[in-house]
């Protein structure tokens, strides 16, 4: 048997261990040990899981992982995200389906403190769905308002998803935060843009909300500004340079509980779940780790990304046309695989091939990123409907919420092109800082 055989061998037993519910970090430590173990032995396996399990966790930016979920899971805990979508509200409610946009925009605020897409579309959609249904929103609307939003929490600073493909790729967490401000923008004006849309066409899936005062908007906004104040303080520090994204992290998760206690917002009881959450959810991040860093050693004594290389320069499809053949593939396996297993195990076998072609690795991690995205709302999977349907409730079928996201999905594909097209979108801010 051939090492590219043992390699296929391998990523065949991988998905059948995930279409059996194997857990996608024990999935690729099985994959990675027992694949490494038949191609080099049983003691060059063992030294390898240890020197990987070790050097995984024991990664210093690592330590950016915990502190942002615990920043936000603060933040959701002492009702920080109400204030940003009230502040919101304010500011946009008088538009066509202001709501909705509110949410939006809330999605976005939130996403720069959370970090995680299904965190943000629970802790927004909690707030936002109940006033949408109290206010006669159409639920396709309103759902997918709120599922779409919340997929910016992959890709607004701080993400899991750049910090993970910084650590399996090498590249600067710090560039591919600054990165994502850009694109986050504009992802979330294109929402915004088809949210417009249809209630323009159809006014009564988004009626405009009450008109709000000069005095009143402020008044609302000042109650949303301690967590735009640390939002500022920790993306803005890594910004000018003050300091890193590690150091980001602490600082942001640290202004964040003293706030929450001084105000008073927040209880022991919900302090303790808080962390508790960040334990649970820090713990998975650092096994997907683990698991990526053991199976990455199997891919590469096996050449399957030297490989793949080789097979698409073959087909003569140039660099543009290599790009789009991986992008569809993304979106192809988004319909079956939730955002942090495509990422781990996808981006070791691509990410040579794209460098190859020349092309550049941060855009590259935004690109990837939003195509990842994408597959957080497109059937059958979609991680953030059914986490919005949940939220909604049994008298929401789960065909109104994949109804309601597809003008968004329609968005983001445009988004993607734009970027492609313009890869300064992505890249502007992150050269302007480091260069």
């Amino acid at each position: 048997m051939t090492e590219v055989s043992a390699g296929l061998i391998g990523i065949a037993a991988l998905f059948l261990l995930m279409i059996l519910r194997t857990p996608v970090a024990f999935a690729m430590l099985l994959v990675g040990f027992f694949g490494y173990w038949g191609l080099s032995g049983f003691r060059s396996a063992s030294a390898m899981l240890m020197t990987e399990s070790y050097s995984a966790v024991s990664s210093y930016s690592l330590i950016v992982v915990p502190m942002f979920v615990l920043l936000g899971n603060v933040a959701s805990a002492a009702g920080y995200s109400r204030g940003l979508y009230d502040a919101a509200y304010a500011w946009v409610g008088r538009l066509r389906g202001g709501l909705a946009s509110a949410s939006v925009i809330g999605c976005a605020a939130f996403s720069a403190v959370s970090g995680s897409s299904v965190a943000t579309a629970v802790t927004l959609g909690k707030v936002a769905l109940p006033q949408m249904k109290r206010l006669g929103y159409a639920d396709s609307l309103a759902t997918g308002a709120v599922a779409a939003g919340g997929t910016l929490g992959f890709l607004i600073p701080p993400s899991t998803g750049f910090v993970l493909y910084a650590i399996l790729t090498e590249e600067s967490i710090g560039r591919l935060f600054m990165a994502g401000i850009l694109p986050g923008i504009l992802l979330c004006a294109l929402f915004m843009g088809v949210i417009w849309l249809q209630a323009t066409l159809r006014p009564e899936d988004g009626p405009k909300g009450e008109k709000i005062g000069w005095a009143e908007k402020l008044r609302i906004s000042s109650e949303a500004w301690p967590l735009f104040g640390v939002i500022l303080v920790s993306i803005g520090g890594i910004y000018l340079g003050v300091f890193t994204p590690v150091e980001a992290s602490g600082i942001g998760a640290g202004l964040v509980i003293l706030l929450a206690l001084v105000q008073r917002r927040v209880d022991w009881t919900g302090f303790k779940e808080a962390v508790l959450d960040t334990l649970k959810t820090s713990a998975m991040l650092y096994m997907v780790v683990i698991g990526a860093n053991v199976l990455n050693p199997f891919l590469a004594i096996t050449h399957i990304p030297a490989t793949l290389g080789a097979q698409l320069e073959t087909l003569g499809l140039g660099a543009y046309g290599t790009l789009i053949v991986i992008l569809l593939a993304y979106v192809v396996l988004g319909m079956f695989m939730d955002g942090l297993s495509m990422l781990v195990i996808t981006i070791p076998i691509v990410f040579p091939v794209i460098t190859g072609f020349g092309f550049d690795p941060i855009w590259f991690g935004v690109v990837a990123v939003i195509v990842i995205e994408m597959g957080m709302i497109t059937p059958p999977v979609g991680m953030n409907v059914f986490v919005v349907r949940g939220v909604a409730g049994p008298g929401v079928p789960l065909t109104t919420v994949f109804s309601g996201v597809t003008p968004f999905l329609i968005a983001m594909v445009v988004g993607l092109v734009l970027i492609i097209l313009f890869p300064q979108i992505a890249t502007l801010i992150p050269n302007t800082m480091f260069d």
